[in-house]
This record gives C-alpha cells, structure tokens and sequence, in this order.
C-alpha cells in the first residue's frame, strides 16, 4: 500500500461483488459462508440495490457488500455485461477522505470523482483508477458520523 494513506486508513472496509439477483446472492452467502445482512438500501445515484455483510456478531469489521444494477446502463450493470458476476472493488475506510485523496493525487493518483460522493448509509466515498491501482478498483470510504 502507498504510504501516502498510511495516516489515513483505519481497515479494509469491505470487497464489492457484483451481483445479477441480489435477493440470491444474500441466500447464498448466508447459506454457504453464515454472513449476516447488516444493511440494504438502494442508491440512485449509483444505481445499485446492495446489500452489506459481516460476520456473525461483527457489523463493524470489513464487510462483503453485494450490489446488484437498478439498470442496465449503471456501473454494475455494465460490469456485470462485460466481466460476469465477481469481484469489482476493495474498499479501505479512511478517517478523512479529502486528505486522504489529496495525498493519492500528490502522488499522481487519478481519483474518479473532483469530490467525494454519497456511499452507502450516508458513508463520503470516493475511487482509484483501476489503471493507477494495478488493475483494482479501490474505493476510500469515510463512514458517517457516528458508524
């Protein structure tokens, strides 16, 4: 990891899977690997339904977050087209995430967004190019006070 973020990261926060049927994927990772839903909502702006995981008795370690497309023509939408179902992010939980992208960009990091936008349960987030990240999209997300 680039130490520019060293200051900055608390955890990893959760891998993003891309999902075609949300509702099948919740059963098969509570059948298979015992996680438990710890949050849903579905977010516009991105066009996604999803859906965050933990551990049994863990809801504030690192999560598996499902996401499935609103549409075809979203970001997981398109994903899903070309890549199939799978893994499509890591995402690192920052304690700031406008210095923390700053100092990505000192480095001469691309940041996807000139601005964080609204993540999941009012999370800031924001993405690493995936060329500028060894081919991995890695999301910063800052949580909303008080998660």
């Amino acid at each position: 990891m680039n130490e520019a973020l060293k200051p900055f990261i608390t955890t990893i926060d959760h891998v993003g899977v891309a999902v075609p049927d949300l509702d099948e994927a919740i059963a098969f990772y509570a059948e298979n690997f015992g996680l438990e839903v710890t949050h849903t909502e579905v977010n516009e702006e991105q066009g996604v339904r999803e859906a965050m995981l933990h551990a049994p008795g863990d809801s504030a370690g690192p999560a598996v977050q499902l996401l499935a497309p609103l549409r075809p023509d979203s970001t997981i939408g398109k994903f899903l087209d070309t890549r199939g179902p799978g893994l499509q992010q890591l995402a690192y939980r920052v304690t700031d995430i406008e210095a923390a992208a700053e100092a990505l960009r000192a480095k001469g990091l691309r940041l996807l967004y000139p601005e964080p936008r609204r993540g999941t349960a009012g999370s800031r987030v924001n993405f690493v190019h995936p060329k500028d990240a060894g081919g991995v999209l890695v999301e910063l997300v800052e949580p909303a006070a008080g998660h």
